[in-house]
């Protein structure tokens, strides 16, 4: 079997299941079958880098069977360019066929893996978004910590009464906005949630393509930050934008925080970068995105990560390296990427 191993995909299906892919590095993004093996075979570079790597979630499951699927986390190194380091995949191809033979599913396959170099487990945030992602996928209920998390922002039990809100609730509640009367309730109760509500909430919604009228109602409570010099409220509402439908408005969004008192905040400079990254494909918006961090005071690697960052992202790339050549800079900008050879 390991001599017709090429590729994941291949490894997969030869062990007889069905499966799908997903990046977890930014957000939980679905990577189509078609993609996924060109990023295997590296005709393509992996779309969505993060520190070197690309993080990929293998969902499988036994086609014979109807038992729960099984989940790898993996992280891959990337070169360069982007593309997967191939060597490293086959390598964890052929550690699963030794450990497990065919048999990738079934008892015998438990903690087989665990010390895998590959394998690593998501942090708290990410795992309960892609636990809800998942049981919504598979038209599985929810977790039992849903219904009381309705409750909570029916306002009902009052928002201040947050301590009995589980994570994986508010990752329930944010990957079923389109249920029941989720979405009325949060676009009602946004405005008054408590940070520990808030900060968490919006890390499960920065997965999820929000509907228009809660970017407007995100948009508008950013706009308030914004004029308040309020950072904490604005990266929340900026992080359950990034993944919405109306990217416009979160573009717009974007340059309103860059135009403001709060551009030089560490908090919204490393959100626009992790996590609204799409919109630094635009040339004029990613010149004053490098100025903002060339700027940054505070942390004195911050514009030499987010640049490693951005640079990884094969959209990203040929604008962020054009900047290098470009005249028309600030001095600080200039500076900044004169350290970045130095």
């Amino acid at each position: 079997m390991s001599e017709q191993i090429a590729t994941l995909g291949q490894l997969l299906d030869g062990a007889g299941t069905q499966w799908r892919a997903f990046d977890i590095g930014r957000h939980i993004t679905k990577l189509d079958k078609k993609q996924f093996l060109a990023i295997e075979q590296t005709q393509i570079p992996y779309p969505y880098p993060l520190s070197g790597h690309a993080w990929l979630a293998i969902q499988f499951w036994d086609a014979k069977a109807s038992k729960e699927p099984y989940v790898w986390f993996l992280k891959f190194p990337v070169d360069e360019q982007s593309k997967l380091v191939s060597a490293t995949r086959d390598h964890f191809a052929n550690m699963v066929i030794e450990a497990l033979g065919s048999e990738i599913t079934g008892e015998q396959a438990d903690g087989k893996l665990d010390n895998n170099p590959y394998v690593f487990t998501p942090n708290a945030n990410k795992l309960a978004a892609f636990n809800a992602q998942l049981k919504v996928l598979l038209k599985q209920p929810a977790s039992q910590h849903y219904e009381h998390t309705q409750l909570y922002f029916t306002g009902k039990i009052g928002l201040e009464c947050w301590q009995h809100v589980a994570l994986q609730g508010l990752a329930d509640f944010a990957m079923r906005l389109e249920h029941d009367n989720n979405l009325a309730m949060l676009n009602q109760a946004w405005p008054h949630l408590p940070v520990e509500v808030l900060t968490p909430l919006s890390a499960m919604l920065e997965h999820v393509e929000i509907p228009t009228s809660l970017s407007e109602q995100l948009f508008n409570y950013a706009q308030h930050g914004i004029k308040n010099n309020d950072a904490i409220a604005t990266t929340a509402a900026l992080r359950a934008m990034s993944k919405a439908q109306a990217q416009g408005l979160t573009a717009q969004l974007v340059d309103d925080i860059l135009r403001s008192e709060l551009a030089l905040n560490s908090d919204l400079l490393l959100t626009i970068a992790g996590r609204c990254f799409n919109q630094l494909e635009n040339p004029e918006r990613l010149h004053s995105f490098m100025e903002c961090c060339a700027q940054h005071k505070e942390i004195d690697e911050l514009f030499v990560s987010i640049f490693a960052d951005l640079v990884a992202i094969p959209t990203i790339r040929p604008h962020l390296l054009a900047l290098l050549r470009k005249e028309n800079r600030s001095e600080a900008l200039a500076r900044s990427i004169g350290r970045l050879f130095s």
